[in-house]
């Protein structure tokens, strides 16, 4: 039945994307940054839907489960030209390699952040995928650098204690080895970073090198290994408690 409503995908897009999006109807809502691509998008769906609607389909029920949070059972999809994005504080971009931002996104991401907004990034691989990741930011960011998340930083131990650094692959990077065990073949290894404000705060979080968002979609999957998806619910408790909290 999950795997159905990817046929339906592209029916429920533009609802997502209407101009005019109700008010917030809980506490947290999962935001999907929505953005023009730099590559030709897959035919069935664009990127920065990847993993789009499995992801937030477990992932929500995931933070409902295991936290006291009022949670939206979806996202919502939004630019951030759109003036409803303030009304959304915790902001999720996936494939940031291809994405675009204009000059107008640019500025608006510094004031999304600056208002209080928490950016996440995820999925995202390899030099030219950073160069380009990277490259927007430091438009949106000249004077917050991007820095590495070591394990004691707070975000680490808001709620669960990260202290794996253990990979967490797309599906695709998954092989069955030798052995019989489920590995992952990715083009390096994982690396977390992030941007502090003025103030210190972590407004930023940058999975590189990892597909969270493919772990959530996946959770039902046999196939991808449980404590990877574990991890990435892990994860995705930490960076939504931080943000509520910081």
């Amino acid at each position: 039945m999950l795997r159905s409503w990817s046929l339906a995908l592209l029916l429920y897009l533009p609802a997502a994307l209407a101009d005019s999006l109700p008010a917030p109807d809980a506490e947290f809502h999962m935001a999907r940054l929505v953005y023009q691509s730099n590559q030709q998008q897959r035919a069935w769906r664009p990127w920065w839907a990847i993993d789009y609607p499995e992801a937030e389909f477990h992932l929500t029920r995931g933070l409902a489960r295991l936290t006291s949070i009022d949670v939206a059972g979806d996202s919502r999809h939004l630019r951030l030209t759109d003036d409803a994005i303030f009304d959304y504080p915790w902001l999720f971009a996936q494939q940031a390699g291809r994405w675009h931002l204009g000059a107008d996104e640019i500025v608006r991401l510094r004031e999304y952040v600056s208002r209080g907004g928490f950016l996440v990034i995820d999925d995202f691989h390899g030099e030219f995928d950073w160069q380009v990741m990277s490259e927007a930011l430091s438009r949106a960011f000249p004077d917050w650098p991007i820095t590495p998340l070591p394990d004691s930083h707070p975000l680490m131990s808001v709620l669960y204690d990260l202290d794996q650094n253990t990979q967490i692959p797309g599906r695709r990077h998954l092989y069955r080895a030798p052995n019989g065990e489920i590995q992952a073949q990715l083009w390096g290894p994982a690396e977390w970073h992030g941007i502090h404000d003025s103030h210190g705060r972590l407004v930023v979080a940058i999975n590189f090198n990892m597909d969270m968002g493919d772990a959530w979609e996946h959770a039902d999957d046999p196939v991808y290994p449980v404590p990877m998806t574990s991890l990435a619910y892990r994860f995705a408790v930490n960076y939504v408690v931080y943000a509520m909290t910081h």
